[in-house]
């Protein structure tokens, strides 16, 4: 039997030890008194968390808010949101789907802000979900992975004094976990189409050079992995490069893994026997960070 053959019947165990390991999902908004800078009481003007957690025996602990990407102008929320949501269950981990609000309608800091209070939101419940509030990390895919990195470099303590107790809560996510993402607004590499959604057709230079993440990167931002394609015609290679040289300059724990080929957007490449590989690469990682034993 050819490796191909035998590559999609190495999918079927994990499909199904992915239902067997998986609690039936809820969806909970972000504000339940509506979004602020809401522009209207459409589905699209309502951030919120779709909640996938692991059964109880195998909860670990750890949990990811997960940012599908689409160049900040649609969510790519089954490859890069529930197939992700369900791999992350068959590890332990409870995952949790963020649906941001996207442009050309919204424009930063409104995706910003719902992905702070997604995580925001997730701490305040930590013991309801299983989780350790010192054990959550953000991933993201492509303009998803734009504003994970954001996340990790545009964060806060929380106001302890805020009356809203969500708010009391700090937006630092504790790891980062990037997939092909789009990093820097200054450079060749830029992905044009994501840095319009965001800050409109005209952008303030200061705004695009503050949202250029490898700029942003200190001894602060949380450890990373790195995940992208030397072929990726879409967002070049180079977003990661920059964004591990500035991990690397500034202490951080990193590590990068480039394939030779494959496009973009590929989800976890379930199907691909090569790039396929890049979910277990994943895992070990968890692994060298303690992320999917139960402490």
């Amino acid at each position: 039997m050819g490796t191909q053959n035998h590559w999609r019947l190495a999918i079927v165990p994990f499909l199904f030890a992915a239902l067997a390991c998986a609690q039936e999902p809820s969806t909970l908004l972000l504000w339940a008194n509506g979004a602020p800078g809401a522009l209207g009481d459409e589905d699209r003007d309502k951030p919120s968390i779709t909640v996938f957690l692991p059964t109880k025996n195998q909860a670990n602990g750890t949990g990811v808010i997960v940012c599908p990407g689409g160049s900040y102008t649609a969510l790519a929320s089954n490859h890069e949101g529930r197939q992700v949501a369900n791999w992350l269950n068959s590890l332990g981990i409870a995952a949790f789907v963020l649906k941001y609000r996207l442009g050309p309608r919204y424009h930063h800091p409104i995706e910003l802000g719902d992905a702070q209070r997604a995580i925001r939101l997730v701490r305040a419940h930590a013991a309801e979900y299983g989780i350790a509030p010192d054990q959550l990390g953000v991933m993201g895919f492509s303009a998803g992975g734009h504003l994970a990195a954001t996340m990790g470099t545009h964060f806060d303590n929380g106001n302890a004094n805020d009356p809203d107790p969500i708010q009391r809560a700090g937006t630092r996510p504790d790891f980062l976990v990037l997939a092909y993402p789009v990093i820097s607004f200054t450079t060749p590499y830029t992905h044009k189409g994501s840095l319009s959604n965001l800050l409109g057709d005209s952008p303030d230079p200061k705004l695009m050079e503050g949202l250029s993440n490898e700029l942003r990167v200190t001894a602060q931002t949380p450890p990373t992995f790195l995940f992208h394609t030397t072929e990726d015609k879409t967002v070049p290679v180079e977003n990661s490069v920059l964004f591990y040289l500035a991990l690397r300059k500034a202490g951080v724990a990193a590590e990068m893994h480039i394939f030779e080929r494959g496009p973009h957007g590929v989800g976890l490449a379930l199907r691909d026997p090569a790039l396929g590989m890049w979910p277990e690469l994943l895992a070990s990682w968890f692994r060298v960070h303690s992320l999917l034993t139960a402490k």
